[in-house]
């Protein structure tokens, strides 16, 4: 994806850019999204195969002919992108400062399907909570970084960005933007990043919270109680029934690379799946999760696999 520079900010090692798909690449979409071969439809009347034919193939439609990339487009760049390099990567994040200079700073880490746009309804309330009934002591700064491979961010050449790793270079990154005390929160795959920076206990992390608590308990003693039991029950139910997609991105990303590079549909169909099983759209056979909402985390992926930057 090409990326426009709209010069460095007064921060050191800091810049400030603004993104601009190309046209041609917008165009490349539709034309991929308009040839599509269309597998047959699942053999059961439920979610448990995948994506059904019938719901990927209206989010297909909408994306070609309703959805609207340009206006996604605007609102991040309205939110305000920075890129700095740290421990040799160039790292993407968003910076939203409160209006009120003695908020809270809030870093933020998104998981996987995720991505920094998860965040973009929630920054407006808590940034200008006054603006909501709330108080000033209720605003917050925001920092909200793009994992490395994801969106905007480099992609790393080697292997060995790990939790750790992520969690080291995301302090950094608040040392670099002059925070002296904040406070963390991830969930999914940012929930991990999180854990580590709390274990690290980096100069001037206050506090944080996890919406995804990454726990390893001892072995159970005696008879597990009926909650214990319906833990287990659930974990044995992921393991076997809901992991596949773990296991193989772990395993085995470059060959599910190919599919995922040429492919929108396969792209779209692949994040799609976890937006209704984890939202439980999947289990009620309706989608509640706005239908743009969930193109404009499937487009940022899509729009950014392969990136340029030009000054």
């Amino acid at each position: 994806m090409t990326r426009a520079f709209s010069g460095a900010s007064s921060l050191t090692n800091i810049i400030a850019f603004e993104t601009r798909v190309p046209q041609d690449q917008v165009d490349d979409l539709h034309r991929r999204l308009a040839a599509a071969r269309w597998p047959d439809a699942e053999t059961v009347n439920d979610f448990s195969q995948g994506v059904q034919l019938h719901r990927l193939r209206a989010l297909v439609e909408h994306w070609r002919n309703g959805y609207d990339w340009r206006r996604c487009e605007a609102m991040l760049n309205r939110l305000g992108h920075y890129w700095t390099r740290i421990d040799g990567l160039d790292i993407h994040f968003l910076h939203i400062p409160s209006r009120h200079d003695d908020a809270l700073p809030l870093l933020l880490t998104h998981g996987w399907p995720g991505s920094v746009i998860e965040f973009s309804k929630v920054i407006n309330q808590l940034a200008d909570p006054l603006s909501r009934g709330g108080t000033a002591a209720d605003a917050f700064h925001f920092v909200i970084p793009s994992l490395p491979g994801v969106g905007f961010s480099e992609k790393p050449s080697t292997s060995g960005w790990t939790l750790t790793r992520i969690a080291a270079a995301w302090a950094e990154l608040m040392r670099r933007l002059g925070y002296r005390r904040y406070v963390a929160q991830g969930g999914d795959l940012g929930a991990g990043v999180t854990t580590q920076m709390a274990r690290a206990r980096p100069d001037g992390l206050a506090a944080v919270h996890l919406n995804f608590p990454l726990l390893f308990p001892p072995p159970i003693e005696g008879e597990p109680t009926a909650l214990e039991k319906s833990a287990m029950a659930q974990l044995a139910r992921y393991r076997e029934k809901a992991s596949g997609y773990s296991l193989l991105q772990n395993t085995r990303p470059q060959t599910l690379g190919y599919a995922l590079a040429d492919s929108p549909v396969g792209q779209g169909a692949w994040i799609y799946e976890k937006f209704l099983e984890w939202s439980g759209d999947g289990i009620s056979d309706r989608d509640e999760l706005p239908i743009d909402d969930v193109l404009d985390n499937i487009s940022l992926y899509w729009f950014t696999l392969r990136q340029s930057r030009v000054s």
